[in-house]
């Protein structure tokens, strides 16, 4: 079962977690300031980093992903894409990876894994790709305070009624907001992810917009069709 992209296509027979809307979302909206070195943590199927391949020259662009079905995925869809060259992943702990690393990235990127720890499935991959015990917030951002360049950006995707205890926790790391959009399925809806974007300087202020989704079902927004229109098919 492999879903097609414009410029590439992702295999994610073996991934617990498959392609959704917050990876496209992130992937598409990620801000790039000509990136040379990218690193995508926890990548699944490395959808983020394809995304990022196809949007910018970086000539490093790696992965670490822990879940080995989901590893093997991730290489095997790089070495398929156009980019195979710039893209790498390693199948490793975040923790482990960080640990030892010490080339700093000028962009992170991350899709975490976000439910509280006291909601469990009964399967084992997807619990790890999904479940913030998996890779806990001060743990992602102690990795990412190591790794990232003094001029880097961090971008991440979390459930909106998670951002602002995030973005207290990400100061106490000396990593500061640049720029935020929530995201909500419709109009009525309410805000369901923030996209947020993360530096080393603090702004005194920074953009906050909300991105709609769709009109009514299956009716997507004029903004969500720009967002993506390099990426979906359709």
């Amino acid at each position: 079962m492999s879903f097609q992209f414009k410029q590439f296509s992702v295999k994610q027979e073996q991934t617990a977690m498959k392609i959704g809307t917050d990876s496209v979302l992130l992937g598409a909206w990620t801000p790039l300031e000509q990136p040379q070195s990218i690193l995508d943590i926890g990548a699944g199927t490395g959808l983020l980093a394809l995304m990022l391949a196809q949007r910018c020259d970086a000539l490093t662009i790696d992965a670490v992903e822990i879940d080995e079905h989901a590893y093997i995925e991730c290489t095997e869809n790089f070495e398929a894409s156009p980019w195979g060259d710039r893209l790498f992943c390693y199948h490793a702990s975040f923790e482990e990876f960080f640990t030892e690393m010490d080339e700093p990235y000028d962009l992170i990127i991350s899709n975490p894994p976000f439910y509280p720890t006291d909601y469990k499935t009964p399967e084992k991959a997807r619990n790890t790709a999904r479940f913030s015990d998996a890779l806990p917030p001060k743990q992602l951002l102690e990795g990412v305070n190591r790794l990232l360049a003094i001029e880097g950006k961090f971008s991440v995707i979390l459930p909106y009624t998670e951002s602002e205890g995030f973005i207290t926790l990400a100061a106490t790391f000396g990593l500061f907001p640049q720029q935020i959009t929530h995201t909500r399925g419709n109009a009525q809806s309410e805000l369901k992810r923030s996209m947020m974007l993360f530096a080393r300087a603090p702004q005194a202020s920074y953009p906050i917009d909300i991105l709609t989704i769709e009109k009514e079902r299956g009716v997507y927004t004029e903004a969500y069709k720009a967002l993506t229109k390099e990426f979906y098919l359709k």
